[in-house]
């Protein structure tokens, strides 16, 4: 269980996908001016040699995502060859991750005695730097442990020197709003040599300049050096690295701002009065995306599937944030399908025990292993998915989620053929309505790419519900989109939806499907509207596509008649433009030729706009409608 890395993954990569990017950059020599040693080095990466040579504990404070641990990983490897880097994240860890008594058999008596066992990523065999990372989020008990290594290089019994140890360092964040305790005890403190660190002290420049080597970043580097030191603070390293990854997917840069408490980061300084200043994201972001020369669009069409196709590519950890019952679990699974040809590994954080993903071994060299789940060590590629992610079962249990969606590791091992990670979770209200969610820091929150705000017009949802249930679905889905307005839409979800759908054809009262809010009270919206739809007794008279082919003759003629009173047509052409616009693909097909009929008498700015941000597939059947529309003679 121990939670330790001999890998140096940055933020946003996978180790499969990364690990062709730190050969390319291992068989790239540092300029001249960049050698190892020399006084051009950064300033961290001076400190980090000169107590190797000294055989000193550093200790390297500095805000999160700056480049502190993508510098000793990249680094030291380079600067010290044969040297291995170990990287325990010690937030994630457990009173026995380190160390652990067991009974072990004794060689000399044959007696069963207790042994002291060490993790195994400590005994590598070769000399290595232990690097305790986020020390000061540890628990009071490991605390303890990380100090017994930090002041003596010592570890119970065991002595980290005699097992290849040759440097120490402990890196932190001093925010108190990250870490909740301060290292006070003289006793300590007078052990190490201590560096206080800012983002011009690492060499986060070089590493982005490498991930992004087809851009001239020297404008995005000039841009961000001459905000505040509060928006540089906002906008750190690690962040403007997922702004960059966004523009360079053709995202809305916004999306690479983490969601932190569940709301968007927004970049804006403090005035002296100690009141928010102006928001200054658009202006940042849009600066950033004129240096690269991308556009910085508002949004993209088919965000959802788009976001997941584009982790499972690039290797991306993500996170979607929407409210219950939008689809985006099943949304999710099935586009990783698509994109791996299998199951997405899944685990619904509400029900998973630390177990279910690691447990301690001893090993026959005396030594404690970790026994890892089998989902995640199964051959061939893997997407996992964290469903419930801001409901963790207990704090262990997060703790070792943190290790993977940070790392990408579990217990200091790589997870083979770890391509992408999705995240999903409800944001902490919802329609004025706390939900029993838990909250995150920046320093979480902002290890993700993609932060995307999930709403349900974004699940194509409605096209499933269809294929399950054909024409009752239909029926209820136009009464969703027509009959209620937006704060009742909020309250139907497509969970809610298929509800509605199977009680009707149970033959049951549709109100028992709503959500109930207690002491007889349901949801706040009225279903009297459906009931009339589905009433086939009811005589209402409904329009949809249906509707628009059973009467297409009379429908071309009134179309004809408002296209010629007006250039901008009449009611009758808003009422069939809604029931295009509301309709699903699938029944746009259905009824090809009757669309085709009446969009020849449609204003021509209303048939452009079902071509404007839509997705490709319903591009592609209006591109086909207006094809067919030319073709047809010139009257009815």
């Amino acid at each position: 269980m121990s939670s330790v890395e001999t890998t140096a993954p940055t933020a946003g990569d996978a180790p499969a996908g990364r690990a062709e990017r730190r050969t390319r950059k291992a068989r790239q020599p540092r300029r001249t001016s960049e050698r190892p040693g020399q006084d051009t080095g950064t300033r961290l990466e001076r400190f980090i040699s000169a107590m190797i040579a000294m055989g000193q504990t550093g200790q390297v404070f500095g805000e999160h995502g700056i480049g502190k641990t993508s510098t000793f990983l990249s680094y030291i490897p380079e600067a010290h060859p044969g040297t291995e880097v170990i990287l325990v994240p010690a937030a994630n860890l457990t009173p026995d991750d380190l160390l652990v008594n067991a009974p072990v058999r004794d060689e000399r008596s044959g007696e069963l005695v207790l042994t002291q066992l060490i993790m195994r990523q400590l005994s590598p065999g070769r000399p290595f730097v232990l690097l305790i990372d986020d020390s000061l989020q540890a628990g009071e008990t490991i605390q303890s442990q990380l100090m017994q290594i930090a002041c003596n290089w010592t570890l119970g019994e065991h002595d980290l020197r005699a097992l290849g140890c040759v440097g120490v360092f402990l890196a932190d964040n001093e925010s108190l709003a990250e870490t909740g305790a301060r290292r006070s005890d003289l006793a300590v403190l007078d052990r190490m040599v201590t560096l206080r660190v800012t983002a011009n002290d690492t060499a986060w420049r070089r590493h982005l300049a490498e991930r992004f080597e087809g851009w001239d970043l020297a404008e995005v580097f000039r841009l961000w050096a001459g905000l505040s030191p509060r928006l540089r603070s906002l906008l750190s390293p690690r962040t403007l690295q997922h702004v960059l990854d966004c523009a360079r997917a053709g995202f809305p840069l916004v999306w690479g701002l983490p969601l932190v408490g569940g709301q968007r980061l927004r970049l804006r300084d403090v005035k002296s009065d100690g009141k928010p200043g102006p928001d200054r994201t658009a202006e940042i972001l849009d600066g950033i995306a004129a240096a690269v020369g991308c556009p910085n669009p508002a949004t993209i069409a088919d965000p959802v599937r788009t976001i997941v196709r584009t982790a499972v590519r690039e290797n991306w950890a993500v996170l979607l944030q929407g409210p219950p019952g939008c689809g985006k679990t099943e949304v999710t699974k099935a586009v990783v399908r698509e994109e791996t040809g299998a199951d997405p590994v899944y685990f619904s954080l509400p029900v998973t025990n630390v177990e279910d993903l690691c447990v301690p071994v001893p090993t026959p060299d005396g030594t404690l292993d970790t026994l890892l789940s089998r989902s995640l060590m199964g051959p061939g590629p893997k997407v996992i998915v964290w469903d419930e992610y801001n409901r963790p079962k207990d704090k262990a249990t997060f703790a070792k989620l943190m290790e993977i969606t940070q790392e990408w590791s579990l217990a200091g091992r790589p997870l083979p053929g770890l391509t992408a990670q999705i995240a999903l979770q409800n944001p902490p209200y919802h329609l004025g309505r706390k939900l029993l969610v838990s909250s995150n820091n920046v320093a979480q929150a902002s290890r993700f790419t993609v932060g995307y705000e999930v709403g349900p017009e974004d699940i194509p949802a409605n096209q499933w519900l269809i294929d399950t249930y054909g024409d009752v679905a239909e029926t209820v889905l136009e009464w969703w989109k027509s009959d209620i307005d937006d704060e009742g839409r909020e309250w139907i979800t497509k969970r809610t939806l298929e509800r509605l759908i199977k009680l009707h054809l149970a033959g049951q009262p549709l109100e028992t499907g709503l959500i109930y809010l207690g002491d007889g009270e349901y949801a706040p919206v009225p279903l009297s509207q459906l009931e009339a739809r589905l009433s086939e007794s009811s005589g209402r008279k409904v329009l949809g596509l249906r509707e628009l082919a059973r009467d297409v003759a009379e429908w071309e003629a009134r179309l004809a008649a408002a296209s010629e009173s007006s250039d901008e047509g009449t009611n009758d052409t808003d009422l069939v433009h809604q029931v295009f616009a509301n309709a699903e693909v699938s029944q746009l097909e259905r009824h090809a030729e009757v669309v085709a009929r009446l969009l020849r008498h449609m204003p021509p700015k209303l048939r452009a706009a079902h071509l404007v941000g839509q997705t490709p597939e319903r591009q592609r059947f209006w591109i086909g409608a207006l094809s067919r529309m030319a073709e047809l003679p010139a009257t009815p």
